[in-house]
């Protein structure tokens, strides 16, 4: 097994103003960096989230957890459905990795979930040459609408096959989406993927796509899309 070093760590947002949480999981020569973005009344201690950046940290990523709000912006329940002040903190987190002199050179992906991977997507459109990748594990990406034109980072969709509703929405969204873009239905998983194999295989397809994306170089990513 990999040893993994983990940090906790403070992401400076708005003008440094405010001092968001978050954890920082380490490998040995890491390869890229992940940042998760997690989805509504939820933080960095999303069991699912942190199950998925351990398991990417044991294939070599780096990966950043973090809450999106303080604790009294969290209380308000309009700010956790707020994508474009989500998205700003995304933005930030992305800032706070390219200013840490050990993380800065590292290849950047995002990782949203439920309505965080709206918020990735739109950090995304606005970061194009900082942002490698973006996955979205049951995301509603719909919810970062005219930021879908914009986004340049190849993009993979992931939604389980009894996730009724969403299922459509990331079928509109991936139809929306101008960069390289895949759509994945992993067969009987429902929108928190609690199935057995479920979320393992959430982490084999994003550990796949990130390495064609952030690792493998152009050429390679051109012949395995």
């Amino acid at each position: 097994m990999t040893e993994i070093e983990e940090r906790g760590v403070e992401v400076a947002a708005d003008g440094e103003q405010i001092s968001l949480p978050g954890t920082l999981l380490l490998p040995p020569r890491a390869k890229a960096l992940i940042v998760f973005a997690h989805g509504s009344g939820s933080s960095r201690l999303s069991p699912r989230n942190r199950a998925v950046a351990e398991a990417l940290a044991e294939q070599g990523f780096a990966t950043l957890l973090f809450d999106l709000l303080t604790e009294a912006e969290a209380r308000d329940r309009a700010n956790v459905f707020d994508i474009p002040l989500l998205a700003e903190r995304v933005g930030a987190a992305i800032r706070w990795v390219r200013a840490s002199p050990n993380l800065g050179a590292l290849a950047l992906g995002l990782f949203g979930a439920s309505t965080g991977a709206a918020a990735a997507l739109v950090a995304a459109a606005k970061a194009p040459g900082e942002v490698g990748a973006v996955v979205s594990r049951g995301g509603r990406p719909d919810m970062a609408e005219g930021a879908l034109l914009s986004v340049e980072a190849p993009t993979l969709l992931i939604v389980g096959g009894a996730d009724h509703g969403v299922i459509e929405l990331n079928e509109a969204a991936h139809a929306a989406l101008r960069c390289p873009a895949k759509l994945e239905i992993i067969p009987g998983a429902t929108h928190l993927f609690e199935e057995p194999g479920a979320l393992a295989a959430v982490v084999d397809l994003a550990a796949r796509w990130f390495d064609l994306t952030l690792t493998a170089g152009p050429a390679r990513w051109n012949d395995g899309e």
